[in-house]
């Protein structure tokens, strides 16, 4: 019955740990609600989407006296905003982002107008937009359920580290291989599917996804050291668990692989056409 009730407690932390990476991340849709003229506008934008396919802006309006217009550009570039007429069909507003390549972001904000009066969904700030490759769901569905199954066996790990009666060694067997298949080996494919590169950590990046497993792998490798010839080394278990824990907790793909756009020459990518809002620059 304890050790039923310690596994419970260790996939409700698991779910929470995971729960708030994800909802917290970079990547993750910005929803609301806007007030136009007493009007409520609920609203979901993305930040993240599939290369080699346009993202679909579908605003809601409830009305048709709204119009709109997008304002868009490469991220961390000099270009000029490009300006985007939103179509009108009913209560619906439209409009369509042009793809780039993988790890290639766009900044953008949806502007709404009604009777003179204007808001932009986002505020001030433009929502940022990170397109990826298509990751098969044979490697990417493995690649979760692992990392998964690593943070749980080490939450579960750091949990029986804490009784002086108990010997952690198997469960941190687990944690440390499931995080080696999970993020050593399959984590670099999904990155090479997703961003075209297998590893843009360190010593070659940056990127703090990839930087994230790397420390929590040391940390891992670390306490089964300390336990070698089946030492309990309850102290490294417990901080390596701890280790993991704080790694889940930082939002999932900040400081992600990001395109320099500096290193290639092609324009934004469309097949429409749009008007600069510096003039009548069409790209």
């Amino acid at each position: 019955m304890k050790k039923a009730a310690l596994w419970i407690l260790a996939i409700l932390i698991t779910m929470f740990a995971a729960v708030y990476q994800k909802m917290t991340g970079p990547t993750y849709p910005l929803r609301g609600k806007a007030l136009l003229n007493d009007m409520e506008i609920s609203y979901e934008l993305a930040r993240s989407h599939e290369t080699g396919k346009n993202y679909g802006i579908v605003i809601n309006t409830s009305s048709k006296e709204i119009d709109g217009f997008v304002v868009f550009k490469r991220f961390k570039t000099q270009d000029p905003w490009t300006k985007l007429v939103m179509e009108k069909k009913e209560n619906l507003l439209l409009a369509s982002l042009p793809y780039q390549p993988p790890a290639g972001k766009l900044a953008y904000k949806v502007i709404l107008s009604c009777k003179e009066k204007e808001i932009s969904l986002s505020g001030e700030e433009p929502v940022i937009i990170r397109f990826k490759g298509e990751v098969p769901q044979a490697i990417l569905i493995p690649h979760i359920i692992i990392i998964f199954l690593a943070m749980l066996f080490s939450t579960r790990a750091g949990i029986e580290a804490l009784d002086r009666s108990s010997n952690p060694r198997k469960l941190a067997l687990w944690a440390a291989g499931l995080l080696f298949v999970g993020g050593i080996i399959l984590g670099p494919i999904v990155q090479k599917y997703a961003f075209g590169s297998l590893w843009t950590g360190f010593p070659f990046g940056f990127d703090l996804t990839d930087n994230k497993t790397l420390i929590a792998m040391l940390g891992w490798t670390v306490a089964l050291i300390a336990g070698r010839k089946g030492k309990p080394a309850r102290g490294w278990v417990f901080g390596a668990s701890i280790l993991l824990l704080v790694i889940f907790l930082i939002p999932h793909s900040l400081l992600g692989s990001e395109l320099d756009y500096s290193k290639i020459n092609s324009p934004v990518n469309s097949s429409n056409q749009f008007t600069s809002l510096n003039g009548l620059r069409t790209i």
